[in-house]
């Protein structure tokens, strides 16, 4: 087989390995699944590469992408980087303001969307984009040329033998995309990447996962984000069938009908479905109930290899067969690893995981480095609880004297577009790539993150506290939806609490307390009296300095949409400090105001 050193070069693999494949990509609709065979994969990536070329398309210019999850996104990566074309995948979550900015920036000039929603959001916004020529759309949008246009013009251009020719000329160093970082200061900088930084790092992920062709994937995280990317480009380099989510509310029905063998997450929608879990055995029947969360203490206890001996083997092997086989009918029953990354996943529910035997791989990388620097793997010394696995093949890291952690790896980017000067501020004289994290090496194998440099903050008093570290912490209460510490250039740590409504109104039905709204509940003193014994219990466990003292509870719904997580479930910290303003000075003005009363 053809050796891949550029992202296209998958399709002749689809060809030479798969083309037998007939649910290569799939998409939901009307609550039915349909699917695109190899063939037809690499027929449209072709069409769209020739109806490029026939719109004039040359090498290096920009096309940008404003697209949901569907097997489209894939034609349009494969078809725009054939013709040495930039693709710009931009969020579709994104203010105007940073649509604007990018359009411009990057100086795009074909722009494809999914569907009306998205074109009437930037339809004003393309207007003052001089170098844009033409907008196309994957669904039908009055006044708007359909992609189908495209395919039209490549099925008709009278020279498709120029394709191949400049395939030939594109080198695995040319740019590929530049990836707009969400931000949550200033403006988003473009990452530029290149075609052999994705390959090598989806093949250094590659050595990792035990995936064979036909095998099944759903893909829920967007794809205009790094790691659900290069997670595709993994699991096409298998032959593995992926199937598209593009609502998150369907995603547990998705995976209950399509039985996946893997699927990329991130932390918040493993929360989600471990609380789901909690929450349903609250439900049952007493002796039952004893039973399922008996098995719950089992699994949080997991360790590697027999480490717990042979009696609590036994115990685990009970558990499962009486509740964890449950939970793996309800993910589909064929769950063979998950991958997490983005943010910190605690420990407790990645044994819980293992326990049920749905092993988590945790992951870590950035835009930056293509995205993957570390990665759990499976078999003896694999991995450590509690940190994010050991470098992939190729990968250097090292610890500087302030415990930021630094990279050097093939994945590393080309630089930020247009930004020579930012680009200095994280790549030092030595080639290291700065990631902004702060880490440290565990067993000199094992790579912990502890949190963001520019995250950790000092209080008044002069001391530092670390936000994610007492986040993730207080995340293990089932009354914690979500968590925001605070305390910059202020006495001590307090903290912005959105508590789990739904966790809450079951505890409220049990106390005969009148769920009446959520906005009643963050200021009925019972609830608050109760998140206060959480906070205390969580406090003991905790340094002085890190201790929450004081703490408001938030009754709005923190999502992308709403501006206060990033597309990849992150806390916007910024956005968030800048929305509750009123309410934090509030908090720390109020001398006398104590929940404890």
């Amino acid at each position: 087989m053809k050796t891949i050193t550029r992202l296209f070069d998958l399709l002749e693999q689809y060809k030479d390995e798969y083309s037998t494949l007939e649910n290569a990509l799939n998409y939901r609709k009307n609550e039915t699944w349909h699917s695109y065979s190899a063939a037809d994969y690499v027929k449209y990536s072709n069409e769209i590469s020739l109806g490029l070329l026939s719109l004039g398309v040359k090498p290096g210019m920009k096309i940008a992408t404003i697209m949901l999850n569907c097997p489209e996104w894939n034609f349009f990566d494969m078809g725009i980087l054939q013709v040495g074309a930039v693709q710009i995948p931009i969020y579709p979550t994104i203010s105007d303001e940073n649509v604007r900015y990018i359009l411009n920036e990057a100086g795009v000039e074909y722009l494809v969307v999914s569907d009306s929603g998205i074109f009437n959001r930037v339809k004003d916004i393309v207007k003052e984009v001089p170098s844009l020529k033409e907008v196309y759309s994957l669904e039908p949008v009055s006044g708007v040329k359909n992609w189908q246009e495209i395919l039209e013009l490549g099925r008709n251009y009278p020279r498709p033998e120029e394709l191949d020719k400049i395939k030939a000329e594109i080198k695995p160093d040319d740019l590929a995309t530049i990836i707009y970082t969400s931000g949550t200061t200033g403006k988003p900088k473009g990452v530029m990447l290149s075609h052999h930084n994705f390959v090598t790092n989806y093949k250094a992920l590659g050595e990792i996962p035990p995936l064979e062709m036909g095998e099944r994937c759903v893909s829920f995280l967007p794809l205009c984000h790094v790691y659900e990317r290069t997670a595709g480009y993994t699991y096409q380099s298998f032959g593995v069938a992926i199937y598209y989510i593009q609502n998150l509310d369907e995603v547990a029905i998705c995976i209950k009908e399509v039985s996946p063998h893997c699927f990329a997450a991130v932390p918040r929608v493993l929360e989600k479905v471990y609380n789901r879990l909690v929450m349903h055995g609250r439900t049952l029947n007493l002796p039952l109930r004893v039973l399922f969360f008996w098995a719950l203490r089992q699994g949080h206890k997991y360790e590697l290899d027999h480490a717990r001996g042979w009696f609590y083997d036994i115990k685990l092997w009970i558990a499962n067969l009486l509740i964890f086989s449950k939970w793996r009918k309800l993910m589909g029953g064929n769950v063979k690893f998950i991958v997490c990354g983005s943010a910190a996943l605690h420990p407790k529910l990645t044994r819980i995981y293992w326990a049920a035997k749905m092993p988590i791989l945790e992951a870590y990388g950035l835009t930056e480095t293509s995205p993957g620097i570390t990665c759990y793997r499976f078999g003896k010394n694999g991995f450590k609880f509690g940190t994010v696995g050991g470098t992939l093949t190729g990968v250097q890291v090292k610890i500087a004297e302030d415990g930021e952690i630094l990279v050097k790896s093939p994945g590393v980017m080309l630089g930020y577009y247009n930004r020579p000067e930012r680009t200095a501020e994280v790549m030092d004289a030595e080639g290291w790539f700065h990631t902004g994290d702060i880490g440290m090496m565990e067993d000199e194998v094992f790579l912990k993150i502890t949190d963001r440099k520019k995250e950790m903050f000092k209080t008044s008093s002069g001391r530092y506290i670390a936000p994610q570290v007492i986040e993730q912490k207080l995340k293990e209460s089932p009354f914690v939806e979500q968590i925001m510490v605070i305390g910059e250039n202020r006495p001590y740590a307090a903290a912005l609490i959105l508590p789990n409504y739904e966790y809450l109104k079951g505890w409220c039905h049990v106390k005969e307390i009148d769920f009446i709204s959520r906005e009643k509940a963050a200021n009925n003193p019972k609830i608050i009296k109760r998140i206060q014994r959480e906070i205390d219990h969580y406090n003991q466990d905790l340094g002085q300095t890190e201790k929450i003292k004081k703490f408001r509870l938030i009754s709005d719904e923190w999502s992308i949409d709403s501006g206060e997580l990033s597309p990849t479930l992150k806390l916007r910290r910024k956005f968030i400090i800048e929305k509750y303003s009123q309410l934090i000075e509030e908090t720390y003005r109020a001398a006398e105001f104590d929940y404890r009363k």
